[in-house]
């Protein structure tokens, strides 16, 4: 056991990294915990494209496992991977029922916009591209993700909902669902609140107890049994249906590059996920120390390559775009900081592949039609994102222009519930502020060739895809 210990040590660079093999472990659980709830809703949004909803799943879960493991064992960073929240939409939504998109083209965009992903990630232009961001922009980031993550947490909860004359307004707190979010998230602040060595392990205390609390209440009271998270169930992720969109991209292939607009479905699949990448990992990165003095990721090249790889992987066994999840900073929050906690997450993910209803409890809770909750896992999301915002201490707010930018970038990511476009609009305005107070010798040209290609991006989204 010892030498096990010493192997993974070595190999990890765990004791390099200020962290415990203890730690890592429980991170990863922590991180897969907070992001298995993507295996039923992506499998849901992508049958909305007309896809088998168990292939997508076993699918999601292949992609997601396959993916972490290499951002674990080749990139040693603590983030796990899978098909990302958002992009789906816009595969299913946009590209398949308004552009009218076969699901099987679809998977062929995302597989094309991977291999140049990948391509992007071998050239080295990717980490060009971060290390040219100003620190006080990679900042605002971090701070933005904080708040965006802390609005889905607070919205998968039901603590807040949408409403058709404010937009969003408080949810129904007699809900017993949202009742049980209330509770784990007043649980882990609690927790967190107490003292060094509880708060340590706040969030997986919090999410363990908020399920098993909903699972007896469910047990205890039955009319509540529809509303509650249970246990066992039947296996959501049955194996032998991958085979409905197992290579299905690769047929696909022709047809997707005769159409004209394949090129604009294409180009925004990789912008999206680049950008939704790049302000994760500088996000995850920060939190777990992995920015140089000069604010650059450490061995940032191989985490981008890895999350390069994973969407290719995803496109392959038959998911929408897989990316690195800002979900990752749960388990950082627990002390993980080396590749050994996503291993365990691309482990875990596997095992969830098999036998998924032994996970039921942290799953969503559909609580009317099409409305879907997560109380259990909520809670993690708020928690980690009100931590994340301590990084706006470190800003420079004697400067008008950072303070603008900082201002922009965080607003729009949490208003258009999109981290690639807070972060567009953010990068549009500090350039052209710049500019107009003749700064401009201060911003890389990077930032320049940024900011157009934002703008074109919107033009391409909001023109040509309309």
């Amino acid at each position: 056991m010892k030498k096990i210990a010493a192997g993974l040590n070595r190999y990890f660079k765990i004791e390099e990294r200020g962290s415990t093999i203890s730690k890592e472990l429980i991170g990863g659980l922590t991180i897969f915990l907070a992001m298995v709830y993507v295996l039923p809703v992506n499998g849901g949004m992508l049958a909305d494209a007309g896809m088998d909803f168990a292939a997508v799943f076993a699918a999601t879960a292949i992609a997601a496992a396959i993916a972490s493991l290499v951002m674990g064992l080749y990139a040693n960073y603590p983030v796990g991977l899978a098909s990302g929240m958002g992009v789906n939409a816009f595969f299913t939504w946009v590209v398949v029922r308004q552009l009218l998109f076969t699901w099987e083209e679809a998977l062929a965009a995302v597989l094309v916009s991977g291999v140049l992903f990948i391509i992007i990630s071998i050239t080295g232009l990717r980490r060009i591209v971060i290390n040219a961001i100003p620190k006080n922009l990679k900042l605002a980031v971090g701070a933005g993700i904080g708040f965006f993550i802390a609005f889905i947490g607070l919205k998968n909860s039901g603590i807040i909902t949408a409403s058709g004359s404010t937009f969003v307004t408080l949810g129904n707190l007699a809900h017993p669902t949202v009742l049980l979010s209330l509770f784990g998230l007043i649980l882990v602040f609690i927790l967190y609140a107490i003292n060094k060595k509880v708060s340590r392990f706040a969030i997986i205390i919090s999410i363990l107890a908020t399920g098993f609390v909903g699972v007896l209440l469910g047990l205890i009271f039955p009319s509540l049994t529809p509303v509650m998270p249970v246990l066992g169930g039947s296996n959501l992720g049955s194996i032998s249906n991958i085979g409905l969109t197992f290579g299905k991209a690769f047929g696909a292939l022709g047809s997707l590059l005769s159409k004209p607009m394949a090129y604009a479905v294409i180009f925004t699949f990789l912008f999206v996920d680049f950008f939704d990448t790049a302000g994760t990992l500088v996000a995850v990165g920060h939190d777990a120390g992995l920015l140089d003095k000069n604010g650059e990721l450490v061995d940032g090249d191989k985490a981008l390559l890895a999350d390069a790889v994973g969407t290719v992987v995803g496109a392959v066994v038959g998911t929408s775009t897989v990316t690195s999840y800002i979900e990752s900073t749960t388990g950082i929050e627990q002390g993980a900081r080396t590749g050994l906690s996503a291993t365990v997450v691309g482990l875990l993910f596997f095992v969830s592949l098999l036998f998924y209803p032994l996970f039921s409890f942290v799953g969503s809770i559909e609580v009317a039609p099409g409305v879907f909750l997560s109380p259990v896992t909520s809670m993690a999301l708020i928690f980690v994102g009100a931590l994340m915002v301590s990084s706006l201490k470190d800003i420079d707010w004697q400067d008008h222009i950072v303070v603008a930018a900082t201002f922009i970038t965080i607003i729009m990511m949490i208003l258009s519930y999109s981290i690639a476009e807070g972060i567009a609009f953010g990068f549009i305005f500090y350039t052209l502020m710049m500019l107009a107070t003749k700064r401009r010798k201060e911003v890389s040209p990077v930032m320049y060739i940024l900011a157009a290609l934002f703008i074109i991006n919107f033009i391409i989204k909001f023109v040509l895809l309309v």
